[in-house]
Order: structure tokens, then C-alpha cells, then sequence
């Protein structure tokens, strides 16, 4: 067996790959230019150009791939060098509808014409503010308000002229009656020289104090004129109103001549047939609400009751023509990239804010709509992040549908919103936006799954990879990289043998020795902290060394875990043997991932065999300890024994089989090859080498499949080990698919190299077992048999002896129920 050992142990080349410095075409970082490029990604990018240049609806973009990827970064590098020549697009502004203000309406400009049209606005404004006043102060304005005037008293005068001549040798007066807070013209009878009333003077003729034939001719002279008087109040009343009329058209008239004057220029600037709309809308409003624009500028006047009636400001009087900026692009040059981190609704799609009046009532109104990264990213780019926008209320089913519809409309979302005692319907954005949600690979499909709208809207997935294939090509592009994040974050220039150590570490990171990862924010964070303990020893660059020290003291501050198994395996607290042989027993090998940190660590399995027809019996699985995979596994190896054992003969055993000191859940297959070692040498009854660890998954014809975490498992091992004591025998055997994905630590590496520490590779049950046991597994002869010496002849002849003792056993209680049932007939008479 001495020859399989070293046939299947693996030379030290194959233990991990190393890259020579002195193959790199320069001596520090320093010798290099950095490049700002795109590194390992050619599907994701590819896939990403297409779908920023694909026009038609629906082709947003959904990145996917593992956290540590540098998506956003290399979202926001492709959108920064792909956007540049693209147009810039249009200023978004709201204007109030003076026809029905709760529906504003929107206005859309070339970029930059916004900001120009709301200056040129609040310049009108401010022209009628100063100038409003004045007009109505003018000599101009007085003359002409003057002059209707006194052609309206002239009129009077004239009705109450005639009035008088009648009265006049009548015994009868007007005179000015108090009514209220209104006085008004009565005809009453005039005795003695004094006014007197009609009811005062009946009294004196009541009394024989005055002629009654006198008294009755005045009462009718009284009707006749009063009459003529009410005639004359009627049109009095007639006139006031044409007067008042013609005095609102006068100041109408003025003002829109005023306003004319300071508003055609601006028509002559803004032809937008929209603009145009607005501006009349905005003339015709002010004229009709032409008594409001006449207090600007008026002093705090004193009222009844001694208090100050305080006129409103110009700028509320003002503030309904003003204009409301909601997306400005006069910065911009091209389109707009939005990267929105943190996206709730209002941050997204912006909101209608609301204040509080003086009467403690909500109010609003167009100037409070506010524009979220959504809008302003219209006409470019907007970039999510999946998760955050899933789990902000509101904000992906109003995504989905301003997509679809290709529309916004700004609403706030709010519960609350019904206590706003205005409320207001903005006139919808049209909507040009590319949208790119970054998400994890798994999210897309759920979201495929469960979201029939997914694939209708983001129909481009760009998917990032993990690792890039490791060539020539790739070693430079990592090495320009090293360089440009030394210039980035002013680190120290490294050496070759530090670049190196880094693609090495790179390889490792990746899995495969014929790859190298592409989680560039995890080897920036390597590159400073190798730079930082390269600063500490006082080095003038970064060598291999500092970058082992880095990884090291990475290690160091996540193996907390790791050193209390490792304590309690040394105290024996946890058994596992490093030395001898024992039949049923195997150490398998497990990894346990505390997030930022992997490590593996030896578990003992054992295996149990005896007469029976229970078969292989799963003790995890039956304390509900395993996961499907796992049990999964335990069935396989029924189907290698009924395949290897039971082709001519039935399968009777019952065996149990175990993790020993497992006490939370186990799930995986790849322990199977190992649980299978330990049943056949239970049923051969030879002893296994416990300074061997196993690992491997195992199909139902024998082949020993490939696993993950090999180099941590190894390495797990060998911690124990070197713990115990190195005894030179002791290794791990791995299947053979994994060979490719070993990246050991140097210490392991060091070990196997000096003779102390072993790995083998195994591509069936045969070959393990052999390493294990130090006897041939056996190949059938021409009858059918196996040797009689191999591992398989011994476990098929304890299989046929479990067998027949079954079967002799049930013959014999047979017996013995036949011998009850005849001597129970005897003795029943």
C-alpha cells in the first residue's frame, strides 16, 4: 500500500500556485501607469451597453451579482464614459392653473431656460410691485378718476337742482335723513323756519296748534315730491354704479396697459404656445384681483376699536405668480446620473409639501411641489439599489408603474395625508429615464418569480462575475489596478513580491487556481492594510511580507471562533484523534463561515453495523439535526452497497451512523465519501487511520465527487495536527476534482514541503479506502467474488454472514412458534 500513498499524494507544485516576481515586467508600482479600466466583467458590461443604448420601453437594467463585486463602481465608471455626448435634457417648472388651481400645470424648457424664465418672472413681478403703486398715485390716474367724478356730482346736483326749484314756496324742505350709518334725502314740512316731521306736525294739528286744511295740503305736496325724490335716488344709485364701473375700467384699463407693457418682452422671449397661455392666465388673474395688487405697499392703517388693520405683503399678495423650478439642468452637460442610496418615496419621487396657516389649518400649493432623484434623473440615468427600494414603503409598485406607463405623477405618500385641507393634482412628468437596480442574484429570481411586471420592465440583466480566467492579461490589469488604488487612497508604492503576494492572494480569493477574483473592494481593503504594516516597520514600499502580515492580522482579528474549537479539541473536550487506527471511525472534515471568515475543523463520524433489515440509519436525520442534501447523502451510500454487495443477494443490516458531538444542524454531502469509509470498515472490521481527514461527496457508483472549501478544510486539519504533534504520517485525501482549487497557506505549504504533513487525491471509494485501511479495496473475479483478504471481500463476507444469521434466526423463532402452537392444541383437551 506503500505505493498508492505515494501515487495519490500530491507534489508540492500542485498545493497552491505561486507567481514568481522576478516574471513581473517591473520592479515597484511605481514603473507602472495606472489605468482606469473595467476588469474581468466583459459580460456584465457588454450587457450594460446594450441595454444603455437599446431606446425601446422596458429595457432597464437589473445588475446582479455578489456583495464585494464593485457593481456601483463600475455602474457609475460605465455610466460616466457612456453618457458624456448624449443631449442634455429639458428644465422642468410648475406654474399655477389659474383657472383651477389645484391642477398645476408644467412647463417644459430647454436646459437652462428655466432658471432664466423664473428670474425673468420674478422681474416682472418685482416691476409690478414698484410699479402698481405708483400708478394708482399717479397725476395721470388721479386726473382721470377726478374727472369721472365730478361728472358724476355734476349730475347729481343737477337731479337734486330740480328737486329744490319744486320744493321751493312749497312750505316743504329736503333735508338729509340718518339711516344707519347711511344718510338719505327726505322732503319734510318746514314751519316756523324749521324742519319738522310729518308725524310731529300731526300732533300740533291734533292739538288745533296748526291748520288742518294746511297740514293736508303739505302732506300732499310731501307724497307728490317724495316720489320724484325716490325717483331721483334711483337713478342717483344708477349713476354711482356706472360711475363705479367706469372707475374699475379705468383702473383696469391702466393697469393692463402697464402690465402689457412690462409683459411683452417676454412674449417676445418665451413663443412656447404654453408660456404664452400663462402669461395671459396670469394678466387676466391680477386684473381681476386688481383691489389685492392696489395694497401692496400700504402702511398699517389704524381701525375701530383701536386696533391696526395690517395690509398683506407684497410678496403673498405676489406669491401665486411666481414660479416653481422643479428640475434645473442648467448645470448639466449631457445626461443626468442620479445615484439615489438612500431611496425612499420622497427621496425618489419627490413629494407636495404642506405649512401650517396662521389659523393652525394645512395648506399648500403649487410652489410646494418638490422633485425627487427620479425626476431629476429624466432624460439619464437613475441607479437603486434593490433592497433598500424593496423594503421603503410605496416605493417599488410606484416604480413599476411609472415605468409602464412611462408617467409620474408627484403625489406625497402619506397615511396622514387627509388632514391637508388642500390637496392638489399636478399635471403628469412624461418620463425618459433609464433605471439600473443593483441587487443580489437571488433577488432577481425571486423577483421574477413573484413579480410578472419584472420582466416586462427591467428586461436586461447584466450579471457580474465572481472571478476572471488568470493570464497574462489578468495579471497586468490587476497590477495597473494595485497602482491606481496607491495613487487613490496615497498608499505606499509596492514592490514586485508584494504584487505578487497580492495576485496570489487574489487566486486564493477566487477558488480556482485558474482564476482570479474580481472582489476589488476586498483587495483594496488588503492593499492598505499591507501598506499600513509596511509604514509600521518603516519600509520604503509594500513587500510580500507586509502583505502576508496584512493577512495574518486579518485572520487573527476573525478567528476568535476557531481558537476556542481548536483549545477545546486540544483539552480533549471535543474528540478528535490525529494518530492510530480505529475500526467505524473517521475524523471528516466541516467548514464554518462567520461571515467575513471561513475555517475548517475535524468532526469524528462513526459507524455502527449489525444483523438486522433497519438499513443505514441517519442519526442526524432522525434527532431532525440534518438537512436535505445531507440526507440525501446517507441514501447514496445504500445505492453504492446495493450496486457493490447486493446484486446477488439481498441487502439485511442495519447500521447507524453518526456525527459524534454535533449539537446544532448539519446540512451538505460533503462528508458522504467519509460516512461510507467508516460503514465499510465497521463491516470489514479493519481499523482506519485517524491521522488521515477525508472529504468528498460520493455517487452510487463510487466516484468520489468535488467539494467546497477544501483549502480551509486542509488547513483545519493540519491546525490539529501541528497542535498535537506533527508525526510526518499525517494528511488530508481530497477528491481529485479539487486539486485545481488548492491555494494553501504557506504554513501548510511549508509543512508538506519539509515531509511533516501529507495531501492525497482520490477519484473513487476504492482508492480512499485503500489509503485508509493499508488494504486493497478488490476487484471482482471472473465468478463474481472478491478476494478474500480485500476490504470489499471481508465487507461482503460479513454481508453474507448477516444474511444468513437473519434468516437462521427467523427460522429458528418459526420453530419455536410451530412447537407453542402444537403442544397449545395438546393441552387445550
Amino acid at each position: 500500500m506503500t505505493t498508492i500513498l505515494k501515487d495519490r499524494e500530491l507534489p508540492l507544485e500542485e498545493l497552491r500556485w505561486t507567481l514568481d516576481p522576478e516574471e513581473l515586467p517591473f520592479k515597484t508600482t511605481a514603473d507602472l501607469e495606472p489605468e482606469d479600466e473595467i476588469i474581468g466583467q466583459d459580460r456584465g458590461v457588454e450587457a450594460f451597453r446594450f441595454g444603455m443604448g437599446m431606446p425601446l420601453k422596458g429595457y432597464n437594467i437589473f445588475v446582479t451579482g455578489p456583495a464585494g463585486t464593485g457593481k456601483q463602481a463600475t455602474v457609475k465608471k460605465m455610466l460616466k464614459d457612456l453618457s458624456k455626448s448624449d443631449k442634455t435634457p429639458d428644465d422642468l417648472l410648475y406654474v399655477n392653473n389659474f383657472k383651477s388651481s389645484e391642477a398645476p400645470v408644467l412647463i417644459r424648457m430647454a436646459a437652462g431656460e428655466g432658471a432664466g424664465f423664473k428670474k425673468d418672472i420674478h422681474e416682472f413681478l418685482e416691476s409690478i410691485k414698484r410699479d402698481v403703486p405708483q400708478l394708482f398715485e399717479s397725476q395721470e390716474y388721479i386726473a382721470r378718476k377726478n374727472e369721472i367724478i365730478e361728472k358724476h356730482e355734476k349730475q347729481t346736483r343737477e337731479f337734486f337742482q330740480g328737486i329744490e326749484e319744486k320744493v321751493k314756496d312749497s312750505g316743504l324742505v329736503i333735508v338729509n335723513m340718518q339711516m344707519g350709518h347711511y344718510q338719505r334725502p327726505d322732503v319734510v314740512p318746514l314751519v316756523d323756519g324749521e324742519p319738522i316731521r310729518m308725524i310731529q306736525l300731526e300732533e300740533k294739528v291734533e292739538k288745533g296748534r296748526f291748520p288742518r286744511e294746511e297740514f293736508e295740503n303739505l302732506k300732499e305736496k310731501q307724497k307728490v315730491l317724495k316720489e320724484e325724490v325716490d325717483n331721483i335716488l334711483v337713478q342717483v344709485r344708477k349713476l354711482q354704479k356706472e360711475v363705479k364701473k367706469k372707475s374699475e375700467g379705468v383702473d383696469k384699463l391702466m393697469f393692463m396697459t402697464l402690465a402689457q407693457d412690462l409683459i411683452n418682452p417676454l412674449k417676445e422671449k418665451y413663443t412656447d404656445e404654453k408660456v404664452i397661455k400663462y402669461f395671459d392666465g396670469m394678466l387676466e388673474n391680477m386684473r381681476d384681483d386688481l383691489d389685492a395688487l392696489r395694497m401692496m405697499g400700504r402702511k398699517p392703517q389704524a381701525a375701530e376699536g383701536g386696533m391696526m388693520f395690517m395690509p398683506p405683503q407684497a410678496d403673498a399678495i405676489l406669491h401665486t405668480y411666481q414660479v416653481n423650478l422643479l428640475v434645473d439642468n442648467s448645470e448639466q452637460s449631457g445626461p443626468p446620473v442620479r445615484f439615489e442610496t438612500y431611496p425612499t418615496y420622497r427621496n425618489l419621487f419627490g413629494s407636495i409639501e404642506r405649512v401650517m396657516d396662521r389659523h393652525g389649518g394645512w395648506r399648500t400649493d403649487f410652489t410646494k411641489i418638490k422633485a425627487g432623484s427620479f425626476i431629476k434623473a429624466n432624460g439619464g440615468y437613475l441607479v437603486i439599489n434593490l433592497m433598500d427600494a424593496i423594503v421603503e414603503p410605496g416605493v417599488w409598485p410606484t416604480l413599476k408603474r411609472s415605468l409602464k406607463t412611462e408617467k409620474i405623477e408627484i403625489q406625497t405618500f402619506d397615511p396622514y395625508y387627509f388632514i391637508s385641507s388642500t390637496g392638489l393634482k399636478p399635471e403628469p412628468i412624461a418620463m425618459d429615464v433609464k433605471v439600473v437596480v443593483l441587487g443580489e442574484p437571488y433577488l432577481y429570481q425571486l423577483l421574477r418569480h413573484y413579480d410578472p411586471d419584472v420582466p416586462k420592465i427591467f428586461k436586461v440583466r447584466a450579471d457580474f462575475e465572481t472571478s476572471m480566467d488568470r493570464d497574462e492579461d489578468a495579471i497586468n490589469a490587476i497590477s495597473k489596478f494595485i497602482t491606481r488604488m496607491i495613487k487613490k487612497d496615497n498608499l505606499m508604492p509596492f514592490d514586485r513580491s508584494g504584487v505578487a503576494a497580492i495576485i496570489e492572494q487574489a487566486v486564493r480569493m477566487a477558488g480556482r487556481q485558474e482564476k482570479i477574483t474580481t472582489s476589488f473592494p476586498l483587495l483594496a481593503d488588503l492593499l492598505g492594510e499591507a501598506s499600513y504594516f509596511a509604514g509600521r516597520n518603516g519600509s520604503g514600499c509594500v513587500m510580500a511580507d507586509h502583505v502576508d502580515k496584512a493577512i495574518n492580522a486579518h485572520i487573527k482579528r476573525a478567528n476568535r471562533a476557531e481558537e476556542q474549537l481548536q483549545e477545546m479539541i486540544d483539552r480533549g473536550s471535543l474528540y478528535v484523534d490525529t494518530d492510530g487506527a480505529v475500526t467505524g471511525q473517521v475524523n471528516g472534515l466541516a467548514v464554518y463561515s462567520m461571515g467575513d471568515y471561513s475555517f475548517g475543523k475535524p468532526s469524528r463520524i462513526t459507524a455502527v453495523t449489525a444483523m438486522g433489515k433497519g438499513g443505514i440509519i441517519n442519526i442526524e436525520r432522525e434527532s431532525d439535526m440534518s438537512g436535505p442534501t445531507h440526507n440525501k447523502g446517507i441514501f447514496i451510500l445504500s445505492g453504492f452497497l446495493r450496486n457493490k454487495f447486493a446484486q446477488e443477494k439481498p441487502l439485511s443490516l442495519t447500521a447507524s451512523i453518526a456525527f459524534e458531538q454535533s449539537y446544532g444542524g448539519i446540512d451538505g454531502d460533503s462528508a458522504s465519501s467519509t460516512e461510507l469509509y467508516a460503514l465499510l470498515s465497521s463491516l470489514a472490521d479493519v481499523p482506519i487511520r485517524q491521522d488521515i481527514a477525508v472529504t468528498g461527496s460520493v455517487n452510487q457508483k463510487g466516484e468520489v465527487q468535488p467539494i467546497g472549501g477544501v483549502n480551509q478544510k486542509i488547513e483545519g486539519f493540519y491546525l490539529c495536527c501541528k497542535h498535537a504533534g506533527l508525526t510526518g504520517n499525517q494528511g488530508v485525501m481530497i477528491p481529485e476534482p479539487n486539486v485545481k482549487d488548492l491555494m494553501l497557506h504557506k504554513d501548510v505549504v511549508k509543512a508538506v514541503r519539509e515531509g511533516k504533513f501529507h495531501v492525497w487525491s482520490v477519484k473513487n471509494i476504492s482508492q480512499g479506502v485503500e489509503i485508509l485501511t493499508g488494504l486493497e479495496a478488490g476487484v471482482k473475479d471472473s465468478e463474481g467474488k472478491y478476494p478474500e483478504k480485500s476490504i470489499y471481500g471481508k465487507v461482503d463476507a460479513k454481508l453474507i454472514r448477516l444474511a444468513e444469521g437473519l434468516k437462521a434466526f427467523a427460522a429458528g423463532n418459526e420453530e419455536k412458534d410451530e412447537k407453542k402452537k402444537s403442544g397449545g392444541g395438546c393441552c387445550s383437551k
